[in-house]
Parts: C-alpha cells; structure tokens; sequence
C-alpha cells in the first residue's frame, strides 16, 4: 500500500489501450489467455475448414507463446503486434494478407464497409457471444458509424493493427 493510502493503478502505454480490444474479442472464454479453442471459434467461417487450418492454429499460438505455456497471455499477445506489423498487413501490390480475407468474409453483402449487421452476424457465426453495445463500441473504435460502417482501415483499428 502507498504511504498516501490510495492504490497504486498500473501506467498503461497507448499501445496496450489499443490492443487490449482485439486480445478481449480473440479471448472467446474470456479466461484472460487465447488458446487454440479461442482462435478456432474466432476464425470459424473465415479459413477453409482443411487440416492446414490446424496448422496455421498451432503456429500462431506457438510464434506468439514466449513462455511456452500453450497460451497467449496479453503481453505475448501485445508484443506480437508490435514487433510484427506486418501480420496485420503483408506485402505490396494490395495484398493486405489475411486481414483482407477476414474483411470480405464478414462483409456479407460486398460493399466495401462492415455496418452493424455485417459485425453481429460474423460474431454470431464465430460462437462470440456480443452485446449490441460491444457492436456499437467496436465501430466507434474503428472510427465508423452505425449509419456507415467500418472500412477495411477501421478493422484493422478493431485489432490493434
């Protein structure tokens, strides 16, 4: 306890701020650590459904798992994202990797912008159970509107890229 009888809070950095929202979206059991089940469930209907799929699992639990626990607490998760900007976009020539896939996937009617609807029912799909105020708060931090939706920049704010 401080000799002034206040509790002392953490100092956060801006970058764990802006990453805390995506780990907590990715973190499905909410059990403050992403495990294989959480990346299954959060990239259910987007990737093909193959045995790689498990693979691809495995090795983005074990790139991001620097304590080898099988997990990926939020600092090995913030970490990641930090040091490895380009997971969120890879090479040149428009190819914004998987972020791009993740994006047409959950913009069901093609038009370039993830309104509200788009959001929710991707959540629903994916097995995350989402309040319409966590939709709302998922938009506002990605910059977009209920009237607009979030551009593929405003999803990639949703993940901390």
């Amino acid at each position: 306890m401080c000799p002034s009888g206040r509790i002392p809070i953490p100092i956060t950095t801006t970058a764990s701020s802006d990453f805390r929202p995506a780990f907590e979206i990715i973190d499905t059991d909410r059990d403050g650590k992403i495990s294989s089940d959480d990346l299954r469930a959060f990239y259910a209907g987007i990737t093909s459904g193959e045995n790689n799929d498990e693979t691809m699992i495995g090795t983005m639990i074990s790139v991001a798992d620097a304590n080898k626990d099988g997990f990926v607490e939020f600092d090995e998760f913030e970490k990641v994202l930090e040091t490895a900007p380009l997971l969120c976009r890879s090479g040149n020539g428009g190819d914004d990797g998987l972020m791009k896939d993740v994006f047409k996937v959950m913009d069901k009617d093609g038009d370039g912008r993830l309104s509200y609807g788009d959001l929710k029912s991707y959540m629903d799909s994916a097995g995350l159970a989402v309040s319409d105020d966590e939709i709302k708060a998922m938009i506002r931090l990605a910059g977009g509107d209920l009237n607009d939706g979030v551009s593929f920049d405003g999803l990639l704010k949703i993940f901390g890229c």
